[in-house]
């Protein structure tokens, strides 16, 4: 409704009202009882602790909050009244944290998250570019349909909007399956199911179907993506969590940014099978990571 009659800067500044309502909601989130304990504020934490519990109607175990980084080697400690509710031993360094998930422990689980993320943002984004660049392709690559500007461009942005109500649909997918048949395969299913339905696009389809088969790889994408979303602090020790699932994102960014200059850039050049075989082959490898993952954390206890 926006983009046709105004332009995409309206958009864009419409899009972000909602963003504010986390500057009003942000006091509301409590901070992690893990970092309160790293930073010594023991009484903060405990606090939050004691919410928790009050939250979920039980009572914490008992034991008194110490940090292990108060504790001295000739320090006596008393089991039963001293029994530390949550460990805090954590890397306190960046540059040590990102060392450590390189570390011969986690290598292997860091090098495929990272090219998961990649892979995951590659097709996710090359997905949605695509949207609008095979129906620009149509009318560029030797269609023989001729079309009214004004016309062509009413279909696009409808068709946008259908694929981007795939959105909806794969989280919501993915949220019914994820504690179900557990993360790994969760992930495998729909990068499958993301695979089939492009796989079509090999050739020109008509225009209908174009969409349809783009809303259904739209909709596994961003399902997959959600679960990786998951997937990805659950596979390190909580000191390395933030920074490992972090880095992890940011890699996905870079998959993010070079799409457009590869998958789009071969679409605009009249390359469409190129474009999507490259996309399909990004998903078989995003497979075989998956199935490469050292363990599933679905139903696992994570320290």
């Amino acid at each position: 409704m926006v983009m046709p009659r105004l332009n995409w800067r309206w958009l864009l500044a419409l899009s972000s009202v909602p963003s504010f309502a986390v500057l009003l909601l942000y006091g509301l989130a409590p901070e992690t009882p893990k970092y309160l304990c790293t930073a010594g504020n023991m009484a903060d934490a405990a606090h939050v602790l004691e919410k928790m519990a009050q939250r979920n109607r039980t009572n914490l175990p008992s034991g008194m909050l110490v940090s292990d980084e108060t504790a001295t080697p000739d320090e006596e400690v008393i089991i039963p009244e001293h029994t530390p509710l949550l460990s805090s031993t954590v890397n306190k360094s960046g540059s040590s944290s990102f060392l450590m998930l390189l570390s011969s422990e986690l290598i292997r689980t860091t090098l495929l998250l990272w090219f998961l993320f990649f892979g995951n943002s590659f097709v996710y984004y090359g997905v949605i570019l695509l949207t609008s660049e095979l129906n620009s392709e149509e009318a560029r690559c030797g269609s023989t349909l001729l079309l009214l500007e004004h016309a062509q461009d009413a279909s696009l942005y409808v068709n946008v909007f259908i694929t981007s109500l795939a959105e909806l649909p794969g989280l919501l997918l993915s949220a019914v399956i994820v504690d179900r048949v557990g993360r790994k395969i969760s992930m495998a299913i729909m990068s499958i199911l993301t695979f089939i339905f492009l796989l079509p696009l090999l050739i020109h389809q008509p225009v209908t179907l174009t969409t349809v088969l783009l809303f259904g790889a739209r909709m596994f994408a961003n399902g997959t993506f959600a679960v990786a979303c998951v997937y990805a602090p659950e596979v390190y020790p909580t000191s390395l969590r933030a920074t490992g699932a972090g880095i992890a994102s940011a890699v996905g960014r870079i998959g993010g940014m070079v799409c457009p200059l590869v998958s789009v850039g071969l679409v605009t050049g009249c390359h469409q099978t190129a474009a999507i075989f490259l996309l399909a082959v990004v998903i078989v490898l995003s497979i075989v990571c998956i199935l490469l993952f050292p363990f599933e954390t679905k139903g696992k206890r994570i320290d």
